[in-house]
């Protein structure tokens, strides 16, 4: 585990300055970034997580949650060690906020080729870096992305949308979606939950992958109790929904189950999950659905136009009702912003090709 990474830069005085997110973390010899898996080791940045693997499972694409992307298909789950956030309700704290020691005992090393077999042999029809964030793997997923569109897969970041614009121009090319995490909407909120302090940057990275790289991008909101489940909180991050990515961009408002360091507050009632549905669709965005609240009717994928009930879903069982192959309601032909197999992506002119 000792690859050297990519997007760094020597500073004055010794220390040598990583790019890959919006830390940009100045590292002396010898130490180690806020992920804890880039070390600063003789004028270079060197990784503790590669090709190292801390879990993988074939899930349904909808357990990201992804709705409007190949929806019914399976995706290859990959997760490493490390975080850049530090988030007081991470359900994944075990990986999170591993020690490089950890992660260099634990590991299973799984190679980028490796991983794409894996992903054909066990019926997947793309591969998701999730259960940590993936962009601190950031060398590990573009080489299996590069990999992975050669064999016809489609890829996809489980992301808290803390990259660096050159991190994510690194790996646009290759991949083809964006599952977003805007975890809520205050300065004071970001620091009390994760402590971070330029979350901004997050909202500016998720415009990006959507409107520079034509990735398909989901946001994902979990609604904790008395810290983000507020109609001021929930409303604000409607409106930028709405107004940045657009009305037709598919909100998840998922239910908090107490772990790590917010044991102490209950799980997020039905009623609360409920209410902050009924804001997004008030504030004007097409598709929100309550998350983890398998059964409930607001899973389902309804157009817009004719109430047409195009996918029907109960937990993680999905049946396609009336989707055409484009993604369009089948009964009255309304574009539904759902990718499917047939969807060609418009890259940039200056973008290289896979």
């Amino acid at each position: 585990m000792n690859r050297e990474a990519v997007l760094y830069e020597a500073l004055p005085g010794g220390k040598i300055r990583c790019n890959v997110c919006h830390w940009r973390c100045a590292i002396p010899e010898g130490a180690f970034g806020a992920c804890r898996m880039r070390q600063a080791v003789d004028g270079r940045i060197v990784l503790y997580n590669y090709p190292g693997v801390a879990s993988v499972y074939p899930d349904p694409i909808e357990k990201k949650p992804l709705c409007h992307f190949f929806p019914g298909s399976r995706v290859f789950s990959m997760g490493s060690w490390g975080c850049n956030f530090h988030c007081k309700h991470c359900q994944n704290w075990e990986i999170s906020f591993a020690s490089p020691e950890q992660a260099a005992r634990l590991s299973q090393d799984i190679s980028p080729a490796e991983a794409v077999e894996l992903t054909k042999r066990t019926g997947c029809q793309g591969i998701a870096w999730t259960y940590n964030e993936p962009s601190i793997w950031l060398e590990y997923a573009l080489d299996c992305a590069v990999l992975a569109k050669k064999e016809g897969l489609y890829t996809v970041f489980v992301t808290n949308g803390f990259s660096t614009p050159e991190a994510l121009d690194l790996i646009g090319p290759y991949l083809d979606a964006f599952r977003l995490d805007v975890k809520g909407f205050t300065d004071e909120f970001h620091r009390d939950l994760a402590r971070v302090f330029r979350w901004r940057n997050l909202l500016d990275m998720g415009k990006y992958a959507k409107s520079h790289w034509d990735m398909h991008v989901e946001v994902v909101t979990n609604l904790i109790p008395t810290m983000n489940d507020d109609e001021p909180h929930l409303t604000a991050i409607a409106e930028w929904i709405r107004d940045e990515l657009g009305p037709d961009t598919p909100w998840h408002i998922t239910a908090f189950h107490p772990d790590h360091q917010l044991i102490h507050l209950p799980a997020t009632p039905l009623a609360a999950l409920e209410r902050g549905v009924a804001i997004g669709r008030k504030v004007g965005l097409s598709y929100v659905y309550p998350g983890n609240v398998a059964g409930h009717p607001d899973e389902n994928t309804t157009c817009p136009s004719c109430r047409e009930v195009v996918i029907s879903r109960a937990g993680y069982r999905v049946r396609i009702n009336a989707l055409t192959e484009d993604g369009r309601c089948a009964k009255c032909g309304s574009d539904l912003n759902i990718r499917t197999a047939a969807y060609r992506r418009r890259l940039p002119a200056t973008a290289p090709t896979p």
